[in-house]
Formats: C-alpha cells, sequence, structure tokens
C-alpha cells in the first residue's frame, strides 16, 4: 500500500489508472479506523480497480472544538489495518496541504432545511465542513465510487445533495451500518467511553430497535417521547434529539398516515461522549 502525504503526489500516483479509465474506490475517514471503516474498504476494493483511502481530521467540521482535541489518532495503526484490507493508497495530509494558509475553498450550496435541523441544528457549521473537505478530496482523487456508512444518515443525505447540486460524476455507495455484537453501532467515539459507559452504550440501539418494533401501533409523538425517556432513564445518559422522520427528506412525521419510508434517528450524550444512531423503519 502506497503511503501519501501530498495532493501533487496522490495525482501523479493516480494519474495512469485515470488515463486507462479504471475504477477508483474512494474511502474518506479521520481515521482511528474500526471495522465499520474497514468493511467500506473492502467492498470497494471487491467493486474497483483500486481502493484510496483518505485519513483527515477535518478541524473545520467540529463545532467543539474539545471534541475535535480528544478526537482518538493512530495514524501507524490505521496504515496496518487499511495494508491488511486490500487498500491501495492511503492519503493522510496535513492541515497546511489540505487548507495552505488557512485558506478554505467555500463552496456556496443550498440545502433547505436538510443542513440544518438534528445535526445541523445541534452541530452548527459541521454539514458546510464536510461538503467542503468531501468535495476537495473528490477533485483531489476523481473516484468513480465513493462509500459512505448509514450511520452518519444525515451526512449521507448532505453529500448527495451535494453530488446533485454540482454536477459531480462520482457514485455514492450507501453501505449498513456496522455493529458491535451488543447493537451499539461501531464509532471511532466508542473509544472514549469508559468501562461502565460501554456497558450500557447499547441501550440507544436497543431503544431504536423497539421503536422500530412498535411501528404504527403507536402514535409518532408519543413513540418519540417514549423513546426519550427510556433512554434518559439511566442517568448518565442525555438525549440531544431523537426523531421521527421521513428516510427520503428527513423531514420529522408528525402522523403515520401512508407513510412507509420512514427511519428513526438519535444522538445521545453518554457522559461526555456524543453517539449517534438510526435505524430505518418498515424495511
Amino acid at each position: 500500500m502506497k503511503e501519501i502525504t501530498t495532493i501533487k503526489e496522490v495525482k501523479q500516483w493516480l494519474k495512469p489508472y485515470l488515463k486507462k479509465n479504471l475504477r477508483i474506490g474512494f474511502v474518506p475517514t479521520m481515521g482511528a479506523l474500526h471495522e465499520g471503516h474497514l468493511r467500506l474498504v473492502r467492498q470497494s476494493t471487491a467493486e474497483n480497480n483500486i481502493t484510496v483511502c483518505s485519513v483527515f481530521v477535518n478541524p473545520i467540521q467540529f463545532n467543539n472544538q474539545e471534541d475535535l482535541s480528544k478526537y482518538p489518532r493512530n495514524l501507524s495503526q490505521d496504515a496496518n489495518l487499511l495494508r491488511k484490507s486490500g487498500c491501495d493508497m492511503m492519503f493522510c495530509p496535513g492541515l497546511e496541504e489540505m487548507y495552505p494558509g488557512g485558506r478554505i475553498d467555500n463552496v456556496e450550496l443550498e440545502f433547505g432545511l436538510l443542513d440544518k435541523i438534528m445535526e445541523g441544528k445541534f452541530r452548527p457549521g459541521h454539514f458546510r465542513g464536510v461538503v467542503i473537505v468531501v468535495n476537495k478530496l473528490f477533485n483531489i482523487i476523481s473516484p468513480t465510487n465513493a462509500y459512505f456508512g448509514k450511520k452518519d444518515y444525515q451526512q449521507l443525505m448532505v453529500i448527495n445533495r451535494m453530488k446533485e447540486a454540482l454536477g459531480l460524476a462520482v457514485n455514492i455507495i450507501a453501505c449498513e451500518t456496522v455493529r458491535e455484537n451488543d447493537g451499539l453501532a461501531m464509532s471511532s467515539r466508542n473509544l472514549r467511553l469508559t468501562i461502565g459507559e460501554r456497558q450500557v452504550a447499547r441501550k440507544i440501539f436497543e431503544v431504536l430497535y423497539k421503536v422500530r418494533e412498535k411501528g404504527t401501533k403507536t402514535p409518532v409523538w408519543e413513540l418519540r417521547e417514549w423513546a426519550i425517556k427510556k433512554i434518559q432513564e439511566d442517568s448518565r445518559f442525555r438525549v440531544e434529539y431523537f426523531e421521527i422522520a421521513d428516510r427520503e427528506t428527513l423531514m420529522p412525521i408528525e402522523s403515520w398516515g401512508q407513510k412507509t419510508q420512514a427511519i428513526a434517528l438519535a444522538a445521545v450524550y453518554l457522559g461526555d461522549v456524543r453517539l449517534i444512531d438510526n435505524v430505518e423503519l418498515f424495511s
């Protein structure tokens, strides 16, 4: 596996593959890799001629500087995991390489309410940072296919909207959330949980799954209130939001009506660690 830190070298390395119109798979990450990331890499290697994975902790998508400073980093371990998973090239640029002189090339797009609800509401500026860095990485890599996990469902929707608005040729491949044996969605932030917190973290998924089971037998507002109360029975949890929304627009659903494309999404603090998860309903 080739390890590259500069944009110039990435483009030089990819040039012969692009010239031959070979399929390039791309997995953008912020490192601290786990099985969820590696599943994306392995799917990419199965579906493309070469696979590129980026490792870059993007500061402009953090609205909380403490969260940025605590984000786990282990580049050598990431490289070993990617090598074993069949990745062909790891792009791990520094901050100056991505934003020389602190210059940020903004991407002005209109997302309607999509970037203002849920994650957008509680993490102002987050999606702006995501769009800027992902668009820049797409321009550097020129991937055929780019792979994203459904755990960050709203982010996936934003990136799809960005692709459409900018007319990008890349295919956005949505991949199922990978979970631990107890149901907890795999996340780099799980590493920050204490032993005690890790033992109870599965409750988020358990409640989401129960919401899926209850489905249309319970009014939407009642189900939402039940879920929040159930999670917060343990004082270590604090629900930031719990929403039941249309899966295609992410607009909140107030009644079931004829909705068959719904999703339950949650952001929950366990101690000082913020965890997100979702479960598709009626699928």
